[in-house]
């Protein structure tokens, strides 16, 4: 994952750790969006689903589940991306680095939004077109499903965004983020406030301008619209954070940031379950009108984004506190998780297809779905990864 992210010039064990347990969440995430009781399934035009395949047994705790990992993973996700890339241009020069991000992220994308992704889906085209027609199902692929990005819209993303650092990096060089580090290494309220402040206009007023879910793009390009200048934000802040030298500085091991990993994981919960409380209290208090729209959903969202908030700052500290013993089969977790990330949804759908006319409780289903697919995938990683051509690019 560190070849996705970002090669860092000198290996920090906590964060590759920290990248491989966000990566093992987003599989657990995909293996549970099958049985969460919102889940739907169009058999016209499988895309638009809520999830590939979706299965009749349900349970709500899947719900909270996956509510918890969205409000947060993928901000963390983008942090983490951009937290070694001012050394790597520095180290480089922009011209290698470039090549480097062509070759690391966007050739992987069209491979696996061409290929993986084909392969994936088609369980899901089977549900909508009961036949074994691959000429129709590349046809219908391509044509009626738009070229499918998948989990892959990770990936181009981020190599748009790097494409950006690479544009302003004259003036990322100039700004002294040293200096507020220390600030905030020093006053770690504040620096959740910052991050509260910061998360809250580059997410609230554009979901609440085109809606919290919106997706848009062209073709296999497709990213969620409300929230890109969220991850961009995310994406800035490690660089800024990276530009440092974080692991002495505000994350060190024992300064306030670090030391409260604790309090962090109070909050991160507190939060979360006051937000899952209040939903359907804001929705009951909104259409008995003594509520507007406009107040539920800002109060909604205020609680949503200092949730996202929160549960960053717990993973980040609580790696930082707790990650520093180097464990074999962690290594190989962080070696793969790159093209764990890539080869995960295949599993999950097949997995979940097998799984279909199975009576089981929607839970098992979930844990069969999820442990078999993060085991497949960092199997067919680790032979794949054998092959030179493969290491060379992942």
């Amino acid at each position: 994952m560190s070849k996705l992210m970002g090669n860092a010039p000198s290996r920090n064990l906590w964060v590759d750790y920290l990248k491989s347990a966000i990566t093992v969440l987003v599989v657990a995430h995909h293996a549970a969006l099958a049985y969460t009781t919102f889940a739907w399934f169009d058999d016209k035009v499988y895309i638009n689903s809520t999830h590939a395949v979706v299965d009749k047994e349900r349970w709500i705790g899947l719900d909270v589940f996956v509510n918890f990992n969205d409000i947060f993973f993928m901000s963390l996700m983008f942090w983490i991306a951009g937290l070694y890339l001012y050394k790597s241009i520095d180290k480089k020069g922009r011209m290698l680095f470039l090549k480097d991000r062509v070759n690391r992220l966007l050739i992987p994308f069209f491979v696996a939004v061409t290929v993986l992704m084909m392969i994936a889906y088609f369980p899901a085209y089977y549900l909508s077109h009961p036949t074994i027609n691959p000429i129709a199902f590349v046809k219908d692929y391509f044509t009626t499903e738009r070229w499918p990005v998948g989990p892959p819209w990770f990936i181009w993303v981020l190599f748009v965004f790097n494409f950006l650092l690479l544009l302003f990096y004259p003036i990322v060089r100039r700004f002294n983020a040293a200096a507020l580090a220390r600030y905030f290494q020093r006053q770690p309220a504040a620096c959740w406030l910052f991050l509260f402040a910061i998360s809250w206009l580059l997410y609230v007023p554009v979901a609440y301008k085109v809606g919290a879910g919106t997706w848009t793009g062209l073709g296999p390009f497709d990213f969620q619209l409300s929230r890109l200048l969220l991850y961009f934000g995310y994406f800035v802040l490690g660089v800024f954070t990276g530009k440092t030298n974080f692991n002495a500085g505000i994350l060190a091991a024992g300064g306030p940031v670090t030391r409260n990993w604790k309090t962090w994981i109070i909050l991160a919960a507190a939060v979360f379950v006051v937000l899952t409380l209040v939903s359907p209290r804001l929705a009951m208090l909104v259409k008995s009108g003594r509520l507007t729209a406009f107040n539920g959903w800002m109060i909604y969202y205020a609680l949503y984004v200092a949730s996202c908030v929160c549960s960053c700052l717990a993973f980040v500290a609580g790696f930082r506190r707790h990650a520093h013993t180097s464990k074999r089969w962690w290594n190989s977790l962080s070696d793969n998780a790159y093209l764990i990330y890539l080869l995960h949804f295949i599993f999950i759908n097949w997995v979940q297809f097998c799984l279909l006319n199975i009576r089981m409780p929607a839970i098992f289903k979930f844990t069969i779905t999820f442990v078999l697919a993060l085991a497949l995938s960092w199997l067919t990683s680790i032979v794949l990864r054998r092959i030179q051509l493969v290491r060379k690019y992942l």
